[in-house]
């Protein structure tokens, strides 16, 4: 049972046979012994009680809990009477109403404790969705209209110009609307479809940028195998895409390539995207799209996944930037 540890029952249950034991000198020597197995016997049935009510602690639970108790008592007591043990059952009585007593009170303060442990819970929860909601939301936002804008106007131009990249244009930003206006509706987004939308994404900008923009997707066998079943936070590998873009080409006269590479192994998948721009600047960190990337991964996967942002390798201009998350 989550949260509930069999140090509890230990504990409660060496309690009450220290008290017992303590205590069993001073009792009725013809009852030291039924007190102290009713006490170990009744022990047990709380700590049962506890269990249930950790689960659930409801006001209707406690209730039921202790009207059952109740019950149990007065039948005890009255089969006593019954069975002529009169004087028994009167000795018992003040150790039948304290261990009671003793026990309601404790499921008492373990419901109270339970509810307002599963009401922080809870808000906790709330507060978290809320904060990836906004998350996407300005994930949303990350689309950048500037983006939209130079790219309607690169291709009204090439329109009124009738330039041949004016079809190709127009089909890529299709394909590129249609998928990410709605695809931040959804906590997750196949990856095939994510890299779809980066293909159409580095599509336009190679058809606005001319020669200083190549591109290429790597995607090894072990890759291949695993990516119809894999899915991200919608915009991951996007958001890769246009900080490779704006950071690392769009500043570089004499532009660069990226490349996409998806790869797969020991049960892990990674995403990278190398530009080949202007490099890594001395102290760089996580703007806005990292960060809300980094906070939705988390959100999704916990710490079995990992962002991370580095010069390129083996003395390449640029940087690399890469996403690691369970394939499963």
């Amino acid at each position: 049972m989550k949260d509930w540890s069999t140090g509890i029952d230990c504990y409660v249950m060496s309690n009450v046979l220290v008290v017992g034991l303590v205590f069993y000198t001073m009792l009725p020597r013809h009852l030291a012994h039924v007190i102290l197995i009713g006490g170990l016997a009744m022990a047990t049935v709380g700590l049962g009680v506890a269990r249930w009510l950790w689960r659930q602690p409801t006001r209707t639970r406690f209730n039921g809990a202790t009207l059952a108790l109740s019950v149990l008592m007065v039948l005890f007591t009255l089969v006593m009477v019954k069975l002529g043990f009169r004087a028994e059952a009167r000795d018992l009585l003040p150790f039948v109403a304290g261990g009671m007593t003793l026990t309601v009170s404790s499921w008492w303060f373990l419901t109270l404790y339970r509810t307002q442990q599963l009401g922080a819970r809870l808000a906790e929860l709330d507060a978290q969705e809320e904060r990836i909601a906004m998350a996407q939301r300005l994930a949303t936002a990350q689309i950048q209209p500037h983006f939209l804008f130079n790219t309607l106007a690169s291709l009204q131009h090439w329109v009124d110009t009738r330039d041949d990249r004016a079809g190709p244009m127009l089909r890529s930003l299709t394909r590129y609307l249609r998928a990410t206006l709605p695809m931040f509706e959804h906590d997750r987004l196949p990856l095939e479809q994510e890299l779809q939308i980066v293909r159409s994404y580095l599509d336009i900008m190679q058809a606005r940028l001319g020669q200083r923009l190549s591109w290429a997707l790597e995607l090894d066998d072990a890759a291949r195998s695993v990516m119809s079943g894999a899915s991200l936070p919608p915009g991951t590998l996007l958001t890769l895409a246009e900080n490779a873009i704006t950071h690392g080409i769009e500043p570089s006269l004499r532009g660069g390539h990226i490349a996409v590479r998806v790869k797969a192994a020991d049960g892990r998948l990674r995403l990278e995207v190398q530009d080949g721009g202007q490099g890594l600047a001395p102290g760089a960190c996580d703007g806005l799209g990292l960060a809300n990337t980094r906070e939705r991964l988390q959100a999704q996967f916990g710490d079995r996944a990992m962002l991370g942002l580095e010069p390129a390798p083996e003395d390449a201009p640029g940087c690399l930037a890469w996403v690691e998350v369970p394939t499963a």
